[in-house]
Formats: structure tokens, sequence, C-alpha cells
């Protein structure tokens, strides 16, 4: 399979799911986890604009900075997706392959598209019956839109896309998604 390259200054789906769709997040903990990595290894070459992580695959929306080359930004994610393998592989005392293949990469060419996606990945969780209501998943950026707390988020570059934070609500209520490909995580 091909995959995109991953190039400064760009936004992208980043998507991968468990091998033989099995669970990559098997309690509270791993999210957690995940979530750690993200900020260790992709905050310095990377915006992160959303996230959505579910049982058995996850969905990032991201913007890589324009001074870092494509080659690090994917090295970066590489070494984040194995330290995650790593450590749920000891930790549940498993071996091989986490995670389906490399993780997926798609390009965002415009603005519109990103905001679907970002719809979209927060969603996710209500389209799988992890729950009924999107809004109380917690393991979804959808809530830090709207917090006040302290986030790692580009929360005013999003805000300001969707102009404000009562169109942002809205849109996602609304679900005025219309992603026209589909992604085959299921």
């Amino acid at each position: 399979m091909k995959y995109e390259p991953l190039t400064p200054d760009a936004y992208f789906h980043i998507y991968n799911r468990g091998n033989n769709k099995e669970d990559i997040f098997k309690n509270h903990r791993n999210y957690s986890y995940f979530l750690s990595l993200l900020e260790k290894y992709i905050l310095d070459v990377c915006e992160v604009y959303a996230y959505c992580l579910l049982k058995n695959h996850f969905h990032l929306v991201v913007k890589t900075h324009d001074h870092v080359e494509g080659k690090l930004i994917s090295q970066k994610f590489s070494n984040m997706f194995n330290a995650y393998a790593k450590a749920v592989n000891k930790a549940y005392d498993r071996d091989g392959s986490l995670f389906k293949d490399r993780f997926s990469r798609k390009k965002i060419e415009n603005e519109d598209y990103l905001k679907q996606l970002i719809i979209y990945t927060h969603l996710n969780p209500e389209h799988h019956k992890m729950v009924s209501d999107f809004r109380k998943y917690s393991f979804s950026s959808y809530q830090s839109f709207l917090s006040s707390k302290d986030s790692k988020l580009n929360r005013e570059f999003i805000l300001s896309l969707f102009e404000g934070k009562s169109n942002f609500e809205y849109a996602h209520l609304h679900k005025k998604v219309k992603i026209e490909e589909s992604y085959t995580l299921e």
C-alpha cells in the first residue's frame, strides 16, 4: 500500500486500528498513556486539532509545523506508535503487532474538509455506538474545545475556524458531515 507522505505545513488525518480488529485500548490508563505519548512525541512536529480514541481504533487531525521536514514527522509518529505498542504488549503479556499496519494518513486539502473531519472525528464514538451522545465521550477532544481548562490543542484556531464556540457546537449537534470518502476502520 502506498502511503501519503507527511509534509511540512499541511493538515493530515492520521488513523489506524488494532491488528485483526483487536482492541488497542483495554482500560482507561491506556487512553491516558496514548495521549501522554502524543504530547511527548508529536507536539514538537505538529499541532493536534482533534482526536478520538476508541477501543479498536483512533483518529487524529493534525497540522504539521512548517519548519520540520516530513521524514522527521513520520519518524516521530512511528516512534510514538512503537512505544505505545511495546507498552501494551508488555502490560498484557502479548506478542506481535498491535496495529493493523503502518499508520494511515490522508492529506486535508482545504478548510471545509478540515471542519468536516473534525466533526467526523468527534462524532465517531456515537457512530460506533460506544455512547449515545458523543459529547459525553471521555477520550475525544470535543470537550476540550468547550472548556476553559488549559489544553495542548489549538483551541483558538479551531473555534475561529467554526466562527466561535456556539457554531462549533451547532455544527457538531446538527451533524453537518459530508465526508465523501470512507475510512475502512470498522
